[in-house]
């Protein structure tokens, strides 16, 4: 119908669902807190599918898991200029505790981090197509002022604009991808005209770029996002759809009804976002994401000798908890630190572009660590930890000029990372897939007390 229906409450609706029963809704909309684009997407998987085969509403999850995949490889490739390290980063990224089991589950997290990754790759190809073209420009003489010269459309950076918009329109915290990577990208052009000589760079940047993509950016930011909503625009009995018809304004008469109605739905999902406090045995703070401190547990089944496939040991268990591979994420969190003193003492652009990604994603989650928050959540950060890491495993290489000797004793190093990671990825693999394992061994993999 284009809308969420309210379930019904005469039944059970999980488990009638779950046997393949679809009159489990209401006739009636219900009150959805988030945008819908990753609900298109987990729904095209189940048109595909069928509504209740799990194959349905996995498989758009799949897809973009793997597709983030190829995309952090060739990200890579260009962010570091190495095959190598482009290779590292896919592989890092594919034996991720949370990437990995995100990609198994219809959550709507992982559907922001591949938008956020497709987004900040658009705008990696535009920096490195728009300063060739300054420099070809400068070279040339095509100066038409001391600002420098209008570089034209910027296909890469609209691209990325509307990448980054389905992403704020799959959950709303990535609007903040948007305007990081957005200040990124302009930042990039301030430092391409100031490399190439342009007089008046700052001025130029702000002038020939800055405006001119703002100009642009805005709109069509704002159009793909209200286009993710045409579902509720087209019905008429959608949560709120009524509410601009409903409540006449003087002052605001002038704005459709319906756009006054959905700005009212907004303003109630606000409300609702922000003053989450239900307590949950699973909440944690943003402080602990880095260090996998609370893990949230999606599922778990303990079974005791003669249930099920529980037959030779006392007891068994079942579970699926995406823990982050603690190689990655406690080497992420060395390379935090490696990455700010890159960025600012050593002015290395690569950097401040990974530590963008962890800005965007991460940082604003601690302006709400009053609310019910969770560690899953962290997954649409999950390609700048890899990236962070993967610098910091550049450097341990060495340089390419570097002494032989010096690039064995960095490669050894920094290949034993690598390992590692594979090695702790299929230590966990069972509480990823909630293999049957004895209890004793799923205990094991429980390394912090606070993983339980």
């Amino acid at each position: 119908v284009g809308y969420e229906l309210a379930w019904r409450t005469d039944i059970k609706p999980d488990a009638s669902f779950t046997v393949g029963r679809l009159d489990v809704f209401k006739n009636q909309p219900d009150f959805v807190v988030h945008p819908p684009v990753g609900k298109w997407m987990i729904a095209f998987g189940e048109w595909l599918f069928g509504p209740t085969s799990s194959w349905g509403w996995r498989f758009s999850a799949a897809v973009v898991g793997t597709l983030a995949i190829l995309m952090i490889g060739r990200i890579g490739r260009r962010l570091f200029g190495s095959t190598l390290l482009g290779t590292t980063a896919a592989l890092l990224l594919a034996v991720d505790g949370q990437a990995f089991v995100h990609s198994r589950t219809g959550l709507l997290d992982g559907f922001i981090m591949f938008w956020a990754l497709a987004g900040f790759g658009c705008l990696l190809i535009d920096r490195d197509r728009s300063r060739e073209l300054l420099a070809r420009l400068v070279e040339q003489g095509d100066s038409t002022s001391r600002f420098g010269p209008w570089l034209g459309p910027r296909w890469w950076r609209l691209a990325g604009v509307v990448c980054l918009a389905l992403c704020a329109g799959t959950k709303w915290s990535g609007a903040v991808f948007l305007a990081v990577f957005l200040i990124m990208s302009v930042l990039w052009d301030l430092a391409a005209r100031r490399a190439a000589g342009v007089p008046r760079w700052a001025l130029g940047g702000v002038v020939r770029d800055a405006l001119p993509t703002a100009a642009v950016a805005i709109p069509v930011a704002v159009a793909t996002y209200l286009a993710t909503w045409i579902g509720w625009f087209r019905s008429t009995d959608a949560w709120d759809r009524q509410w601009g018809v409903q409540h006449p304004s003087a002052t605001w008469g002038w704005v459709p009804a319906a756009l006054r109605g959905l700005w009212h739905y907004h303003a109630e999902m606000w409300n609702f976002n922000v003053n989450l406090h239900s307590p949950h045995p699973y909440q944690s703070n943003p402080w602990s994401w880095i260090v996998v401190g609370r893990p949230t547990a999606f599922f778990y089944e303990g079974s005791k000798n003669g249930q099920g496939a529980c037959h030779v040991v006392a007891g068994c268990s079942k579970a699926i908890t995406p823990i982050g591979n603690p190689v990655i994420w406690w080497g992420g969190t060395i390379a935090v630190g490696v990455l700010l003193v890159c960025w600012a003492l050593g002015r290395d652009w690569r950097a401040g572009a990974v530590l963008a990604g962890l800005v965007a994603g991460w940082l604003p989650w601690f302006h709400w660590q009053d609310r019910t928050i969770y560690t899953f959540y962290a997954v649409a950060f999950v390609p700048w930890v890899v990236l962070g890491l993967t610098y910091c495993l550049g450097l341990l290489l060495g340089r390419r000029d570097a002494s032989p000797e010096r690039r064995l004793y960095g490669g050894i190093a920094a290949g034993a990372v690598v390992v590692l990671a594979v090695l702790a990825f299929a230590w966990f693999y069972p509480v990823y897939t909630a293999e049957l394992i004895p209890q004793p061994s799923w205990a094991d993999r429980m390394w912090l007390p606070s993983w339980v």
